[in-house]
């Protein structure tokens, strides 16, 4: 076993290994392209054939769907241990993709071509069931996504997503400006920073340039 292979196992034993059996992960490995990517890069584009899945170990990343010319909503957020399940079916049905991912925070994973996953659903229950768990959740997540835009007010709506990326990055302090913050609450910065204000007002968080620390996070 190479240097690389030792890498990946070390890897699948800390994010996998309750999830695929040995076997399964020694194939992964065989097959699987690792790849790291920075904070801000494009994973996947509208319009990109999708030839592999990825399998995340380390980092975060958001999967966007545009709504508008200039419009965009935030369907679901990947993290360690993820796959992107839609990637998945327009894998196996050779679609290209309607959505964009976008590193969030630096990222390892492997990745998986294609020709080779849809025969595991086959060979390997563990595969199956994380594929089909894989899918439920994203799918719970996107009508969240959804309700959330229907029956949440924007201050409610912003202050859940400031702690849920808390959450999900591990880190109070988040370095983001009120455009990005407008860009994935489908809004205006005007109307960002106001709300901000507002929830600074309220002693839920304290905003510097470009900085938010989140004070409440169980609210």
């Amino acid at each position: 076993m190479n240097n690389k292979d030792i890498i990946l196992k070390e890897k699948f034993i800390n994010h996998f290994s309750k999830v695929f059996e040995e076997k399964l992960i020694q194939e992964i490995i065989k097959v699987g392209h690792f790849n790291t990517m920075k904070s801000g890069q494009l994973l996947i584009d509208i319009g990109d054939d999708l030839t592999h899945i990825p399998l995340i170990f380390e980092g975060t990343a958001k999967v966007i769907r545009h709504i508008k010319i200039d419009g965009e909503l935030v369907l679901y957020y990947l993290k360690p241990g993820d796959t992107c399940a839609v990637s998945f079916i327009n894998c196996i049905e050779s679609k290209k993709s309607v959505f964009e991912v976008i590193i969030e925070t630096d990222m390892s994973a492997v990745f998986i071509p294609v020709d080779i996953i849809d025969e595991w659903l086959v060979t390997y229950k563990s595969w199956r069931r994380y594929i089909i768990d894989s899918y439920h959740f994203r799918l719970m997540e996107m009508l969240e996504s959804i309700d959330g835009l229907a029956f949440t007010n924007l201050h409610e709506r912003l202050f859940k997503y400031l702690t849920d990326k808390v959450k999900r990055n591990n880190k109070k302090i988040l370095q983001v400006t009120h455009q990005e913050l407008a860009n994935d609450m489908n809004t205006s910065r005007v109307v960002i920073s106001r709300i901000i204000k507002q929830l600074q007002d309220e002693g839920k968080i304290i905003s510097t340039r470009n900085k938010i620390k989140v004070l409440d996070i169980n609210t």
